[in-house]
């Protein structure tokens, strides 16, 4: 197992490779409130918990299956 495997938190950058996405929609996600994250030392230093990870993707799954349920998916998504 990796070392992100076993960490209970997560940096931002940590999260950005993970998701294969950069660090400032990690940001957003996390100003926006849609991704649980806390505050540590100075004013950039954030930790994701891997829990709250987990729950952001499973909520991201059922936001999609719905969407996708209603037909409401953006162009260019399907097939």
């Amino acid at each position: 197992m990796s070392r992100l495997e076993l960490a209970r938190f997560m940096t931002i950058p940590d999260l950005a490779e993970e998701l294969n996405t950069s660090a400032s929609q990690i940001r957003a996600l996390i100003k926006s409130g849609d991704l649980p994250a806390i505050q540590i030392g100075g004013r950039s230093q954030w930790r994701i918990e891997r829990t709250k990870l987990e729950g952001y993707i499973a909520d991201a799954y059922q936001r999609t299956a719905e969407a996708i349920r209603r037909g409401d998916l953006p162009a260019g998504t399907a097939g």
